[in-house]
């Protein structure tokens, strides 16, 4: 299997490992990219890695995915709750969307518990800490295996 997975992450996941431990754990965002990297081998997959907290440049790297990747996995943050704009631009991109949360948003603050990108999203994992990326990465690879 080849191709490449966008792994993008949206507002103040920059700050993982540093901001709220107790719910978010003490890895790092470098941590967390080693790990997709590793796992995305694996299946002879390439990951992209990136993190904003400028909702437009996640959808322009959900644009730029139409063309260089086989899937999508978002962890888009507070904008899970607020941005159509990100929905619409995900509604654009072909191939398999998982959505990623670290904490379980259902056992969270009210507003938490809706997600714009679920609208989109072939998969929601959600409460497994960072885990949920590697989680995400199997799926995919098992969604683009059968696709090819």
């Amino acid at each position: 299997m080849t191709g490449t997975i966008y792994v993008l992450n949206g507002p103040n996941l920059n700050l993982l490992g540093k901001r709220q431990p107790e719910i978010y754990g003490h890895e790092t965002m470098a941590d967390v990219e080693a790990a997709c990297l590793s796992q995305a081998e694996s299946y002879g997959l390439a990951v992209r890695f990136l993190q904003s907290n400028a909702e437009h440049q996640l959808i322009d790297w959900i644009h730029e995915a139409r063309e260089d990747a086989v899937a999508v996995i978002i962890n888009p943050g507070a904008y899970t709750h607020t941005s159509i704009a990100i929905l619409d631009a995900l509604n654009t991109f072909e191939g398999p969307v998982m959505e990623v949360h670290i904490s379980n948003v259902h056992k969270r603050e009210e507003f938490r518990r809706h997600s714009y990108v679920s609208l989109r999203a072939d998969g929601v994992i959600a409460g497994c800490g960072t885990q949920g990326y590697l989680l995400a990465i199997d799926r995919v690879a098992k969604l683009v295996s059968a696709t090819n």
